[in-house]
C-alpha cells in the first residue's frame, strides 16, 4: 500500500512540474498585454490598463472550481475589496482554456462572479495569451502593479493559502499597504499554490 502511495505522489508530482510554463515575469517589470482586449462577464471587452485606478492593479489569475481557488474565495473578495478601497483597480482572468466548453466556459464564470459578489472585472484569458506572457502557472496567482504599471509584488494572496487558520502573513495586503504608501515592498515574492493552468497545448488531466 505504501509503494502504490509513494507511486501516485510521484506521479502526480511530475504531472505538477510537467504543466508549468516559463519563467514568471520579473519584479520591476512592464506589464505586458496591457492593453489587450479581454471579454469580461458583463459583455464588454476591458484592457487591464482600462481597470487600472490611480495606486495601480492587481491582476489575479483565477477560476472557477480549483479546490485551492474555493479556499480562498473569500479571501479573494476581501483582497479585491482593500484593493478597490485604495484605488487600486482589481481584473481577475480565467486562463484555463482546456475547460472553456466546461467549468471554465464564459456562462460558468459569470454565475460563479455572481454567487462570489464581484464588483471587478472577471475576463476570458483567450488561448491563455496574458498567463503565456506572465509566464503565470497557477489558479490563484497575484500579480500586483504599481500606478506606472511596474510589478511590485507576484505570489500567493498571504503565506498559508492551504489553512486560513495558520495565516502569519498577509502578504498582499502588505504589498498594496506599502506601494500606496509610497514605500518600497517588502516582500515582492512569494509562493503561489494552487492548481494548474489548464493551457489548449497541455493536457486539461494536469491535475493540482
Amino acid at each position: 500500500m505504501k509503494k502504490i502511495l509513494f507511486g501516485f505522489i510521484a506521479v502526480a508530482s511530475l504531472a505538477t512540474l510537467a504543466f508549468t510554463y516559463g519563467d514568471p515575469l520579473q519584479i520591476g517589470s512592464t506589464m505586458p498585454k496591457a492593453d489587450l482586449k479581454m471579454q469580461d462577464i458583463s459583455g464588454k471587452n476591458v484592457a487591464m490598463k482600462d481597470a487600472k485606478k490611480d495606486n495601480g492593479i492587481l491582476v489575479m489569475f483565477s477560476c472557477n472550481t480549483c479546490p485551492y481557488v474555493v479556499k480562498n474565495q473569500e479571501r479573494t473578495v476581501a483582497i479585491s475589496k482593500f484593493a478597490t478601497e485604495n484605488k487600486v483597480g482589481v481584473i481577475i482572468l480565467n486562463s484555463n482554456e482546456a475547460l472553456r466548453g466546461d467549468d471554465d466556459s464564459y456562462a460558468a464564470m459569470q454565475t460563479y462572479a455572481k454567487d462570489q459578489g464581484y464588483q471587478w472585472n472577471y475576463v476570458v484569458d483567450k488561448n491563455h495569451e496574458v498567463a503565456d506572457a506572465f509566464g503565470a502557472n497557477r489558479t490563484p496567482e497575484c500579480f500586483l502593479f504599481d500606478k506606472n504599471l511596474k510589478l511590485v509584488y507576484h505570489g500567493a494572496i498571504d503565506n498559508s493559502p492551504q489553512d486560513e487558520a495558520a495565516i502569519t502573513r498577509l502578504h498582499l495586503k502588505e504589498a498594496i499597504n506599502e506601494m500606496v504608501g509610497g514605500k518600497e515592498v517588502t516582500v515582492k515574492e512569494s509562493r503561489s499554490v494552487g492548481c494548474t493552468i489548464k493551457r489548449m497545448n497541455k493536457s486539461a488531466n494536469g491535475g493540482m
